[in-house]
């Protein structure tokens, strides 16, 4: 296993905290990631599944795969009581130090992952 250098870590630390709260000016990733999916019966889930692999790519840094994670202040999604209305709104603009992915997303997958939070509350 290869160690990492004080460098490597320095610049892992800047990666997080660029994707937990960087303005647009600084996010470097805009592609948007694939998800088709589908369940054990062959057929598409339209909205976790989509959900869950968007979360994985954009949100995991900050909120943890559990929603726990809480980097950089960012808001335990397991006992959010957010609406979904507020949920889509903040994924699209932001809120405090979160990057608004309204030109990173498309509204589908803002959507989905919206929709896929309530797995982290259950």
């Amino acid at each position: 296993m290869k160690k990492l250098g004080i460098q490597s870590l320095f610049i892992i630390g800047i990666m997080g905290i660029v994707a937990c709260g960087g303005d647009k000016k600084t996010t470097t990733s805009t592609s948007k990631p694939k998800t088709t999916a589908s369940t054990s019966d062959g057929k598409a889930d339209a909205g976790n599944r989509k959900g869950k692999l968007v979360y994985k790519q954009y949100c995991v840094i900050c909120h943890g795969a559990d929603g726990k994670l809480a980097v950089s202040n960012a808001t335990d999604l397991s006992t959010s009581t957010a609406t979904m209305e507020d949920r889509i709104n903040q994924i699209t603009n932001g809120k405090g130090l979160m990057t608004p992915y309204k030109d990173i997303l498309s509204q589908e997958q803002i959507k989905s992952v919206a929709e896929y939070l309530d797995e982290l509350r259950k």
